[in-house]
């Protein structure tokens, strides 16, 4: 065996990033694992630390951290805004003619990297598809053309019910 490979294996090896992983560790779980390594790098510079991002990245993957990031949900909930609505329907999600009773909601889609938000209308009759908005912000014009479309379809003189959840978006005034 040669004098160099014994000795390269009898010394311990140095940790040279010892105490800047340990810093590293410790800001990470101070901030509720919500920094990643260019936050943690930028920390780690403002407080004097000569370091690169790139070894910023391999020490929190060697200590197994990694950035936990809050997706944020869409509620449309925002209280009383307008006038609520008396609740027609009663659970009672069974209709026995086309177009009398009818069902509302938005909902948030994630495609391509970006939000969508879809506000259908579902007849309970024959769970039929009667009109739909797409937008890309839940707006309320994404309501009032939703509804204008099905008044456009179903005529304005039937005694449909439309049941919604009651969000903010549905307790306005569509004119």
């Amino acid at each position: 065996m040669a004098r160099s490979t014994f000795y390269y294996n009898t010394n311990p090896k140095l940790d040279k990033w010892a105490v800047e992983r340990q810093r590293i560790a410790e800001l990470y779980h101070f901030n509720r694992g919500r920094y990643g390594y260019r936050r943690l790098t930028l920390a780690m510079r403002n407080e004097g630390y000569i370091i690169n991002g790139k070894t910023v990245r391999r020490l929190m993957s060697e200590a197994g951290l990694k950035c936990e990031v809050r997706m944020k949900k869409y509620r449309s909930y925002k209280g009383e805004v307008g006038k609520i609505a008396p609740n027609l329907l009663e659970r009672n999600f069974k209709s026995s003619a086309p177009h009398m009773k009818m069902v509302t909601d938005v909902t948030e889609f994630h495609l391509f990297g970006e939000k969508i938000y879809l506000s259908p209308v579902l007849d309970l009759y024959n769970s039929e598809l009667i009109f739909y908005t797409i937008y890309r912000h839940p707006v309320l014009d994404m309501v009032k053309d939703m509804i204008k479309g099905t008044v456009a379809i179903i005529g304005p003189n039937t005694n449909a019910i439309l049941h919604s959840d009651q969000g903010w978006q549905y307790q306005h005034k569509c004119t």
